[in-house]
């Protein structure tokens, strides 16, 4: 029974999608969607402040951006402190499931996130993220057009420092039709 949007968003959340008409749905929400399996040596361990502790709710939305008219849809996330790309399934625990969304998460401009090593443990375990970065501060900047979405993903060079450099971690792309996260 616990969801983030509760009931009266989410049916009109749902009724928006079943009448898009648009190339791109853009789905612009506060935290990582993708179910991210922390735990180590086989046992499984979730956040549950973010959508895996909200996982009947979560699926009810990807089930919603599944029925959808519109099959190019972006999931744009924030709030986590580290850079991740994921393919968003209808089920998470079957890595050959239906892709239905692509998310990009955009990093955090100041804020302290995991270690890269954390991270990269996390990648490792849950094939669904196509991407993950901690350690680097930065954003993500996203252009689509009617056959593609490209994402950049933006790091600073030194936050403390105003005039500090800025380059690209990794570029992905989704090509409309298709969803899922490619690199490059």
């Amino acid at each position: 029974g616990r969801t983030i949007l509760g009931p009266a968003q989410e049916a009109w959340f749902a009724g928006g999608l079943a009448h898009a008409s648009t190339r791109w749905n853009v789905i612009a929400q506060q935290t990582l969607m993708a179910q991210l399996a922390r735990g180590e040596h086989g046992e499984p361990d979730f956040w549950h402040d973010g959508w895996d502790g909200y996982a009947p709710a979560r699926q009810r939305l990807l089930d919603a951006v599944a029925a959808s008219p519109v099959h190019d849809t972006l999931v744009l996330s924030g709030d986590v402190h580290s850079f991740w790309a994921a393919d968003l399934k209808r089920d998470f625990d079957a890595p050959d499931s239906a892709t239905v969304a692509s998310e990009f998460v955009g990093g955090s401009i100041t804020s302290q996130g995991e270690a890269d090593s954390r991270v990269q443990i996390h990648v490792e375990h849950n094939p669904h993220i196509r991407y993950g970065r901690g350690g680097r501060n930065g954003y993500a900047l996203v252009t689509l057009d009617a056959k593609m979405a490209r994402v950049a993903f933006r790091a600073v060079d030194d936050v403390k420092q105003p005039q500090s450099g800025i380059s690209t971690l990794q570029s992905f792309t989704v090509e409309a039709g298709k969803p899922g996260v490619s690199l490059g």
